[in-house]
């Protein structure tokens, strides 16, 4: 009897004792809730807890070490995760390592500290990405003019821009809600912020924080924007110097000849755009293809570009995901034109049928920017004052975990460039 226990103590002990990784499978079948596994990423990485992004398989999938707290907080959030042996998890790294094999293992060290740039009004469903940071559990501080002026922004690793106008003509929304109360209290607040900060114009102070917001990525940081806050912050960049604005905006006539005097070196992704001229048109730009494509809801779709994890692994993080097809949806800024971005600028999700770009990533000076065409991954056409999407019934969404893949990009450890 002594002896059959003793056995049945060495079987339990050696089995806590070769369980000592947790997995996280991020794959299709395997995850109940994609959106929450990061948050138990970001969880693990403030408590110093080390982990590895495996990059192409399973879905993306993460590396833990095993531990009670985070089995219990996989449990406490729903997220789906496996106990694994040593022996198992070496057998997953040597596949992982192999040349032939299209997958690499990334640690992630640190957990970023994240900020957002949003109106201090706005709640956290008026914006995809606070909605789904609220929905993971990974925290974020709200900021906005006076802040990125007053340089707070050397305090985060992370920025993330909310659907924002930075031209100065109030996201074109004249035409339709000129005469409505949100529309004219918006303008209200944002011509006294400019006023309290030193400026005559809400369009000269957008322009400033457009070059802090440009200084800060150059500077190392990772900028991460969506919907009209990419377009808009382009060419608030290209037109600095240039009053691209008409009366109703900022209370005298645009400049004579404004689109000979665009200067597109200074801009993070886009080229050879043209600016629309009319105040009554709800478009920015030519960049924007919303009112070009032709494109009915349920064939919107994009693919994502397929990279080499090994030799490319930062574009390979921002894809990493359980589909290869993503829904599309609208937004201000639903995709941009795949002939008026840069060369040098990565297109990682795109609609080659339909020539619109919906994803792209580029390097400017030491730091990084991701451009994502679209207002609510879960909401096809989001109209003011529709309600908030419900990320409690979307769980698994592909369009919300590409924000979440730049959420974690700056965790990564970095690696010197392969040339």
């Amino acid at each position: 009897m002594k002896k059959i226990i003793f056995l049945l103590f060495l079987m339990v002990f050696t089995g806590q004792a070769y369980a000592s990784y947790i997995l996280i499978p991020m794959d299709a079948e395997s995850q109940k809730e994609h959106l929450k596994a990061y948050g138990i990423v970001y969880w693990s990485l403030e408590r110093q807890v080390k982990s590895k992004w495996l990059l192409n398989y399973r879905g993306g999938s993460f590396l833990l070490p095993d531990s009670e707290e985070i089995k219990k907080e996989c449990q406490i959030r729903g997220v789906s995760f496996e106990v694994i042996s040593d022996a198992a998890t070496e057998q997953i790294l040597l596949e992982i390592s192999s040349p032939s094999q299209n997958m690499e293992a990334v640690s992630l060290e640190k957990a970023p500290r994240i900020a957002v740039y949003s109106p201090k009004g706005n709640q956290p469903w008026d914006d995809a990405v606070t909605m789904v940071l609220t929905y993971a559990e990974i925290p974020y501080d709200i900021i906005y003019d006076e802040e990125v002026i007053g340089d707070q922004l050397l305090l985060y690793d992370w920025l993330h821009l909310h659907h924002e106008d930075f031209t100065g003509q109030y996201g074109k929304f004249y035409r339709a809600y000129r005469a409505a109360p949100w529309y004219i209290e918006d303008k209200e607040r944002a011509e006294a912020l400019a006023s309290k900060m030193g400026y005559a114009k809400v369009s000269e102070a957008k322009r400033d924080v457009a070059l802090k917001i440009r200084d800060y990525v150059i500077g190392g940081g990772f900028m991460f924007a969506m919907c009209s806050a990419t377009d808009s912050f382009d060419i608030a960049l290209a037109a600095e110097g240039v009053d691209i604005c008409e009366p109703m905006f900022d209370g005298d006539p645009s400049e004579p000849g404004y689109q000979s005097k665009i200067d597109y070196n200074r801009t993070f992704a886009f080229t050879d755009f043209i600016l629309e001229r009319s105040p009554m048109v709800y478009e920015f730009s030519s960049i924007d293809m919303t009112t070009k494509r032709n494109v009915a809801k349920e064939t919107d779709y994009f693919s994502l570009m397929d990279y080499s994890a090994k030799w490319d692994p930062i574009p390979c993080m921002l894809v990493q995901n359980h589909t290869a097809l993503v829904k599309g949806f609208m937004g201000q800024t639903t995709s941009y034109d795949s002939d008026q971005i840069k060369a040098n600028v990565l297109i990682m999700g795109q609609n080659k049928s339909n020539g619109e770009a919906r994803y792209i990533h580029g390097i400017k000076g030491k730091g990084f920017f991701t451009f994502y065409g679209g207002h609510d991954p879960e909401d096809y056409q989001h109209r003011v004052g529709d309600a908030k999407t419900e990320l409690a019934l979307h769980p698994n969404s592909p369009g919300y975990r590409l924000i979440l893949n730049n959420v974690l990009f700056p965790a990564a450890k970095k690696k010197k460039q392969k040339t």
